[in-house]
């Protein structure tokens, strides 16, 4: 029987992949979502993680498996590169959705703005009474429409650390280095993780096929898990 273990998004829920793993699971194949590490009260975190410490969580995870495939959305698909560059021979192949790990030059308005915020902290204008709330406001408008990153807004505790170790980690140097067959299925109108993303990985991973799904966003899991789960049926079959 081959297995097909699944690395969610950052915080997002199992049930979420539900649909596509009944349609994919069979007599010859079986599903594996796992719940990463740091998420949940039972799994929380004792330190920040960084991507390699995910990495190795994978492999002592799948330890009893000899071989597998691998399935990596947004986040998972970080873990996903990772992992298939440091244990290729753990994996039958790898597919990544909508992938995360391709770091960008800021913006010059980013830069400009996070001149702000870093002005801001050193004048401690987030802890005075008359200012403090209106400093709030900003900085989610900050990570929501500029960074276009609202994870690091919904995380406590170490997972806080954790995402900062992730985020700052670009991967496009490594993606040359993976030698397993790779599928890549990218939603046409993806706006969490580009187009450009997966051009790029079709171009740098040398055994790769991109797909692109059209009229799909950054959630195929959500928006057409039929669609999804056959393209990945084919790849594995």
């Amino acid at each position: 029987m081959k297995t097909l273990i699944i690395l969610r998004g950052w915080q997002s829920s199992k049930g979420k992949w539900q649909e596509v793993k009944e349609n994919i699971e069979s007599d010859e194949i079986e599903v594996i979502i796992p719940d990463l590490p740091g998420f949940k009260p039972e799994t929380e975190l004792e330190k920040p993680w960084n991507l390699d410490d995910y990495t190795e969580w994978l492999k002592d995870f799948s330890q009893d498996r000899e071989k597998f495939f691998l399935l990596g959305h947004s986040f998972g698909g970080r873990v996903g590169i990772k992992f298939a560059v440091k244990y290729p021979q753990k994996l039958y192949g790898l597919v990544l959705v909508s992938a995360a790990g391709v770091k960008k030059e800021p913006r010059v308005s980013s830069k400009i703005l996070g001149w702000g915020a870093k002005m801001v902290r050193t004048l401690k204008i987030e802890e005075m009474p008359e200012t403090k709330g209106l400093w709030q406001i900003f900085r989610k408008l900050f990570y929501r429409y500029i960074l276009r990153k609202t994870d690091y807004l919904e995380v406590s505790g170490f997972l806080k650390d954790t995402i900062k170790n992730i985020l700052k980690e670009d991967l496009t140097p490594l993606l040359k280095e993976i030698k397993v067959p790779v599928l890549i299925l990218w939603g046409e109108k993806d706006k969490i993780t580009p187009l450009s993303d997966a051009t790029l990985m079709k171009k740098e991973i040398k055994f790769s096929e991109l797909q692109i799904l059209k009229n799909i966003g950054h959630t195929p899991h959500l928006e057409n898990p039929e669609l999804l789960a056959q393209k990945v049926k084919e790849f594995l079959i």
